[in-house]
This record gives structure tokens, C-alpha cells and sequence, in this order.
């Protein structure tokens, strides 16, 4: 068996609601590596909720997030589920890039709002309009991904894309 920390980083980035931390709990079970959920090492290191950074304004959220994103580049072999935002600095892309393969989950806003509860997420609580206008704003950073994984399908068949393009691409 190879050793999990000479493994590159698997980054799930996406919309709020696009399933990275689903799909990242589902493919570190699989695939038996660590996984992390940005934002909750975010709060941890912080010592703050996100809501309480975005109460300070977004800009010292988008700071406490490029400093997360540099401490999780830092170590390898990790799944790790990014928030929604992650791509308003490249810089955070950057740095998982340079220890990882960041993978877009690509889900429509239709499909978002269909099911995701919005009230928990500072960026989507003005709703429908509001997800629209941000995934229209950040697609093209979403794009700047190594891989594209359409979430299209039953959750089922997503992970099996997933662990199909890290079988191919011997992730």
C-alpha cells in the first residue's frame, strides 16, 4: 500500500451546496485518507465562526481563508473540501495546487437551490438571484481546476466519477 502522505492532496472546491464536503467524506472513507473540511479548520484556528468573520466583513474572512489554505497546501495525501469562495483569491488555488489536484464539483444553481437550506450560508441567504449571480461571477475561477466533475447525477454516480478520474489519473 502506498504511504497516503507521498500522495498529492485531493481539493474539492465549488459552489455552497455543490457537495465537495459530501463527496470529500465519501472519498476519504473509499480511499481510507484524512479528511478536512476547510471551513471547520478555519474556525478552529481562528478560534472564531465564520459568521462572526463576515460580521467583521468579507475581506477578513477571505485573509483567515488564504491562511487556511496555506497551512492545508502545506501537508499531503489529505481530502480536502474548500468553502464556496475559495476561488475569490487565486492565491488560495495556487497554494493547493502546489501540493495537490484541485478538482471543481460543477453543480447548476438550479440544482442548488433546489435542495440546499441557505439560512446557514452568509453568501446565499438573499437566495435564488444572489446563487445565480455568484456562480455566474466565479465559474471562470472555478474553471482554473485541474479536473471538472459535473454533479449531475444521483450522489452515487458523482463519487464514481470521482474515484473513476483518480483511478485514471493515478491520484
Amino acid at each position: 500500500m502506498t504511504n497516503v502522505n507521498k500522495k498529492p492532496n485531493l481539493v474539492l472546491i465549488g459552489m455552497p451546496g455543490s457537495g465537495k464536503s459530501s463527496f470529500g467524506r465519501a472519498l476519504a472513507k473509499e480511499l481510507g485518507r484524512p479528511f478536512l473540511d476547510a471551513d471547520d479548520v478555519l474556525e478552529e484556528r481562528e478560534g472564531t465562526t465564520i459568521a462572526d468573520l463576515f460580521r467583521n466583513g468579507e475581506d477578513a474572512f477571505r485573509e483567515a481563508e488564504t491562511r487556511t489554505s496555506r497551512f492545508l497546501s502545506e501537508r499531503r495525501g489529505q481530502i480536502i473540501a474548500c468553502g464556496g469562495g475559495v476561488v475569490e483569491r487565486m492565491e488560495n488555488i495556487e497554494a493547493y495546487k502546489r501540493s495537490g489536484v484541485v478538482i471543481f464539483i460543477d453543480r447548476s444553481p438550479e440544482a442548488i437551490m433546489g435542495d440546499v437550506e441557505t439560512e446557514g450560508r452568509p453568501l446565499l441567504k438573499s437566495g435564488r438571484e444572489r446563487v445565480i449571480e455568484l456562480y455566474s461571477r466565479r465559474i471562470g475561477k472555478y474553471c482554473a481546476a485541474d479536473f471538472i466533475v459535473e454533479n449531475d447525477g444521483t450522489e452515487w454516480q458523482v463519487l464514481e466519477r470521482l474515484l473513476r478520474l483518480i483511478e485514471e489519473e493515478e491520484l
